[in-house]
């Protein structure tokens, strides 16, 4: 009997071991070394007789050359002379662009599962669909598992598959019993129920460290969250301004899902740094709200295609967010482009430039929001965000002017980051 008992505990502790490594395994092995120094390409690459906008404010080059070497840019301009060695990129009158960024995208779907030990031709597929046809060398992960975007992410600056630079939220912060229905309506239980739902500041400042401890670039809260349909729950002010101050003593930023007044309010007051999407339920804000959010410096990813594709099919829905938009536009706040993909599983960008437009902005205002605006938010105006020599070689080419129609800026013709030709149609 004693026998039999010592050999039922000892199965079971060796079940229990077996399970943590697993566990470990998982989810806690993949998040090692998250950020790794960038791997920038080695050797020279010339885009010659291209249309170049250098930056949103700047005259275009008509016919002119970018030149990288090792990574960087060395030189761009109308009269560059192309060493022998360099490799060239067919143009043919394509346009370039500094690379854009994407600031409100998802690992969440199913296809992401296990990325520390995908095949590498698998990712490079995906991470393409998703992104680089699209002309996105940087994006911004706003919540997802570490244990997958960390991965991605590693694999990426180690040069072991193609795809943008990702910088990451790690896990998104709710409020209190505050877990979105639709998430709830998707995701098992039990992921749900260890989502981040801090009660108190203290909490709150714990989820913060932990996610930046670990490898996360920005904070993410849900300061309005749509717990059910027609119903938004906020994130209590303290709670947020926690959050907040935690991660800008880190140096970081922080986004914010507002959905409504009440969250929005709460964004502002909290010192928020940008609202991830545009108000979806627009009544009672003001344009005193929006005066209050460009005096404090915040930005704003509108997210529009994803409200007219996941939301409703009712047209006269959106107008009062172009409104916001245009408003916000107007009194000189700052706009950054993304789309909320992951989440939103149509991966198409024309749609979005399509309903920017119906906002009243124009094709350098897009340009702006896809470059120079992110960088500057994300402090990388030194590296990324215009075509100047000395900065990252990440640039987007396209096969038709954007100057002439918005939705030109999704006619992608190759992608070019930290010097190399990673896609190309």
């Amino acid at each position: 009997m004693r026998k039999f008992l010592f050999r039922s505990l000892l199965a079971l502790c060796l079940i229990a071991l077996l399970l943590v490594a697993a566990v470990w395994t998982i989810e806690f092995y993949p998040q090692r070394n998250s950020h790794p120094p960038l791997k920038l390409a080695k050797g020279t690459l010339a885009i010659e007789h291209a249309r170049i906008y250098v930056s949103p404010t700047d005259a275009p080059i008509a016919d002119g050359t970018v030149l990288i070497r090792d990574g960087l840019i060395a030189e761009v301009g109308p009269n560059v002379v192309i060493p022998a060695d360099a490799q060239k990129v067919a143009c043919n009158g394509c346009v370039v662009t500094a690379g854009f960024w994407n600031a409100h995208v998802h690992f969440t779907e199913p296809k992401w599962k296990w990325a520390e030990w995908k095949a590498a031709d698998k990712l490079d597929a995906q991470l393409a669909d998703m992104f680089l046809s699209r002309g996105f060398t940087t994006v911004v992960d706003l919540g997802s598992n570490p244990a997958e975007t960390f991965a991605i992410r590693r694999r990426v600056e180690r040069g072991e598959v193609r795809g943008p630079y990702i910088y990451t939220a790690g896990t998104a912060l709710y409020p209190p019993h505050g877990i979105p229905f639709y998430l709830k309506e998707t995701l098992p239980g039990w992921m749900t129920a260890i989502m981040p739902q801090p009660a108190t500041p203290v909490a709150a400042q714990a989820v913060v460290r932990r996610n930046l401890g670990s490898g996360a670039d920005v904070t993410k809260l849900f300061t309005g969250s749509w717990v059910e349909r027609g119903h938004v729950l906020p994130m209590p002010l303290n709670i947020v301004k926690a959050a907040v101050e935690t991660t800008h003593l880190n140096g970081k930023i922080v986004f914010a899902h507002p959905s409504n007044l009440a969250g929005t309010q709460a964004a502002v007051q909290g010192g928020v740094d940008v609202l991830a999407h545009v108000p979806d339920d627009t009544r009672g804000i003001t344009p005193e709200l929006f005066t209050t959010m460009v005096k404090q410096n915040m930005g704003m990813v509108p997210t529009l295609k994803m409200f007219t594709t996941t939301v409703t099919s009712d047209p006269h829905y959106m107008d009062p967010m172009y409104a916001e938009v245009w408003q916000f536009k107007a009194d000189g706040g700052t706009l950054i482009f993304g789309t909320d993909v992951g989440y939103m599983t149509d991966y198409s960008t024309e749609q979005e430039f399509t309903e920017l437009g119906k906002c009243g902005l124009g094709w350098q205002d897009v340009l702006a929001m896809l470059t120079t605006s992110p960088a500057a938010r994300l402090g990388q105006s030194g590296q990324k965000g215009t075509i100047a020599p000395g900065k990252l070689a990440d640039l987007t080419i396209l096969s038709a002017d954007p100057a002439v129609e918005l939705t030109n800026f999704s006619k992608v013709q190759a992608v070019v980051r930290s010097g190399a030709v990673i896609w190309q149609r």
